[in-house]
């Protein structure tokens, strides 16, 4: 669990209950970015809208490796991989991030009969200097992220 707080910037549950929630994580996104750089441009990835966490209702996940700013792709990318913003939609309506990752990529597959994601990460989150990458498997429960293994 410590290399998941490494690479995750988690909102504890009782300042869940605090957020304001969000109408749509894309508007809310797209606004921020197009006043830090005006003429920013979206890619056909740049969210992603599916149910993360097994709860029936449509959540998010945003990443910023589909972002344009001044000819540069990928705003806040480095060799870490890209920044990725997970939100969950709430019954009452609307949206709350409940974290942020570091990753060069993700897929969201069936394990053991859970959705879960298997993100594609810098060795450095497995305990490794070099190749190959780090596959860290995560499922949401609740609010949160748990890793369920990492390899």
């Amino acid at each position: 669990m410590s290399s998941l707080v490494i690479f995750m910037a988690f909102v504890p549950s009782l300042a869940i209950a605090q957020q304001q929630l969000l109408s749509d994580p894309e508007i809310y996104e797209k606004d921020h970015y197009r006043k830090e750089c005006p003429g920013v441009l979206f890619g056909d990835g740049f969210i992603k809208r599916f149910d993360v966490n097994n709860d029936g209702l449509i959540d998010a996940v945003v990443n910023h490796g589909e972002m344009t700013c001044k000819g540069q792709k990928g705003i806040g990318c480095n060799e870490e991989g890209c920044p990725n913003n997970f939100y969950l939609q709430v019954k009452e309506g609307g949206y709350f991030m409940i974290a942020t990752a570091q990753i060069y990529g993700y897929d969201f597959v069936k394990r053991f009969g859970n959705m879960v994601f298997v993100f594609k990460m810098h060795p450095k989150y497995c305990n490794r200097t070099e190749k190959p990458d780090c596959a860290m498997t995560v499922r949401i429960r609740g609010a949160q992220m748990v890793t369920i293994s990492k390899k």
